[in-house]
């Protein structure tokens, strides 16, 4: 369906969590919006996420009654965000952010509830917080969006139970307490009943968590602001009337269209994970070319600003967010990339080795951090071996990347050689390649002090956030604990990016910049499209979300505040 009108006030190109907040922000201050989707659904990589959105000084901390202040974030990314390019952009977020949080909560669909034990990833840092600077969307009824759920992009099926069914973080540590005490068993039993009769109405549940249900609340709020969405159509070309940006020239189907935009257009397309000549510029040779990102970020954005003279950020310590991921088919045929964020590298009894056969990383660092370790021991290799290794205690504990806790049969992981397993560590190692004298130095070495709950090769366990992610049901240190007995199992992991660092680079108003520093007039950027302000750093989960969104408020605020420079023009349905 083509678009209902020849001129908007907003185009926004891109339905992911920073496009959908400035096309929710520009209608909610009674701007006409179009959002242009380049696939048949909305909610980006979000969608796939954990949802996290961080956000200093927020007022939902205090509500809660957790204390920070902007000082302590200043300080804070003082330390983490070192370098001082883009220190004018992280004192708007820092600044904004609080705002943009308070005007989506009253005007839009988007409700975000702190999440009160999630510490700063350096919590021994100067002015971090073990809460609270993280929050998470509430809840989201799916039958809520009517029809319009099935254009809601679905969660990866790894993150699901039972074929669609999604639990939040409060729910897994009672599911992998079922049958062991009534309260758990009583939860999941009801979780199970809900889902079972969503069933019934839905293709999946309906019962919304994490990213999802932030993709699903913008969604919502765009839906009820009566904003236009035209999905499955590509942006050719940004339309120029002199110096600005006055619209786009799409093609949707066999036909090239030109749709004006009075005030200024958005770019929110999600970066450029999946193109590999970015890749190959950008990225260190030793990232290869895997992404844990939708596979709709092709550089979109950044082709069409670079073509009106916009510049690149490109300082950035790193060019991308890191996870490490490991690699697989699913039963339909399609290829997998599992991340492995918080389920399994910081549980008790499961260490990550290099090609030699050694540990190289404390594993229960952030994933943007373990990764860093992969690409300096890889030392420029692209195509270096590490692993995950566990024992069978730990696979039926914790599960191990896709496979979930309790599994009764790992055979089919075993027949793909996505998981391998053996007896003992001399046979073991040979299936993977390693030295078995040196593989079996390294865990004898690490089970020595693990007995006693210690790491002190790399203090595994030494900070807040580490233990955390670990079990805190496990004693002494809830990230620390033996691999004593086979069968053990083996798990290849690879260096993945969850977002890229390098776009375009913006003013305060999230206008995009030339390389002499004044803004392209009618042009703003958002997202992965943006330059990342933490210039490419992690201090926290959610750090990409929480720009995101503010930025994203940002410019659909500029948008609505700013005069209508630029006169409509005639519009076309050839060019």
């Amino acid at each position: 369906m083509m678009p209902a009108h020849e001129t908007y006030d907003v185009i926004v190109v891109g339905a992911g969590a920073g496009g959908m907040t400035a096309a929710a922000v520009a209608a909610a201050e009674g701007l006409r919006v179009l959002v242009i989707e380049k696939t048949a659904f909305v909610g980006g990589t979000t969608a796939w996420s954990g949802g996290m959105v961080w956000i200093p000084a927020n007022a939902k901390m205090k509500e809660a009654g957790l204390s920070d202040s902007v000082t302590d974030a200043v300080q804070y990314l003082a330390s983490t965000v070192p370098e001082p390019a883009n220190a004018g952009l992280r004192a708007a977020f820092l600044a904004r952010g609080p705002e943009a949080v308070a005007y989506l909560e009253a005007k839009t669909e988007v409700h975000l509830q702190p999440v009160k034990a999630y510490p700063d990833h350096y919590p021994e840092r100067l002015g971090a917080t073990p809460g609270g600077r993280v929050l998470e969307p509430v809840v989201f009824d799916g039958t809520r969006l009517g029809a319009h759920f099935a254009r809601l992009r679905a969660p990866l099926p790894e993150f699901t139970l039972f074929g669609g069914m999604m639990v939040n973080r409060l729910d897994i540590p009672h599911l992998r307490r079922i049958g062991k005490s009534l309260r758990p068993t009583l939860r999941a039993t009801r979780l199970v009943s809900e889902y079972a009769w969503q069933r019934l109405r839905s293709a999946r549940g309906t019962t919304l968590h994490l990213g999802n249900a932030l993709a699903a609340r913008l969604y919502a709020s765009l839906l009820a602001r009566q904003v236009e969405i035209l999905f499955s159509a590509d942006v050719e070309d940004l339309s120029m009337q002199g110096d600005r940006v006055s619209g786009v020239i799409i093609r949707h189907g066999a036909r090239d269209r030109l749709i004006a935009a009075r005030r200024g257009v958005v770019l929110a397309t999600g970066g450029f994970s999946h193109d590999a000549t970015l890749r190959k510029r950008f990225f260190p040779p030793a990232a290869g070319f895997i992404s844990a990102t939708n596979t709709s970020g092709t550089g979109d954005g950044l082709r069409l600003a670079t073509a009106t003279g916009a510049a690149l950020n490109t300082d950035a310590t790193s060019p991308a967010y890191w996870v490490p991921a490991s690699l697989f088919r699913r039963t339909d045929g399609s290829p997998g990339v599992f991340p492995h964020t918080v389920t399994d590298r910081a549980k008790p009894g499961v260490i990550a080795v290099n090609a030699a056969g050694r540990r190289f990383v404390n594993e229960a660092l952030s994933y943007h951090e373990f990764v860093l370790a992969m690409l300096r021991d890889g030392n420029g290799e692209p195509d270096r071996a590490f692993y995950l290794i566990c024992d069978r205690r730990f696979l039926w504990s914790y599960g191990f990347g896709r496979i979930k806790p309790f599994a009764r049969s790992i055979r089919r992981y075993l027949a793909s050689g996505e998981l391998v397993e053996a007896p003992d560590i001399g046979e073991f190692a040979a299936k993977i390649g390693i030295k078995p004298s040196t593989l079996a130095a390294t865990i004898a070495s690490y089970n020595v002090d693990a007995k006693e709950g210690r790491d002190p090769e790399f203090g595994r366990g030494s900070t807040i956030y580490q233990r955390h992610l670990g079990d805190a049901a496990h004693k002494p240190n809830p990230c620390v604990a033996p691999i004593l007995r086979g069968p053990f199992f083996a798990m290849r992991i690879y260096p993945a990016d969850l977002g890229t660092a390098i776009g375009m680079k913006v003013d305060a108003q999230a206008r995009v910049l030339r390389e002499d520093g004044t803004p392209v007039a009618g042009l703003y950027a958002c997202g992965n499209d943006m330059g990342s302000i933490m210039n490419g750093n992690y201090p926290g989960p959610g750090i990409t979300l929480g720009p995101a969104l503010t930025f994203g408020y940002i410019a659909g605020r500029h948008l609505a505040e700013g005069s209508v420079a630029a006169k409509p023009i005639a519009a076309t349905t050839s060019v």
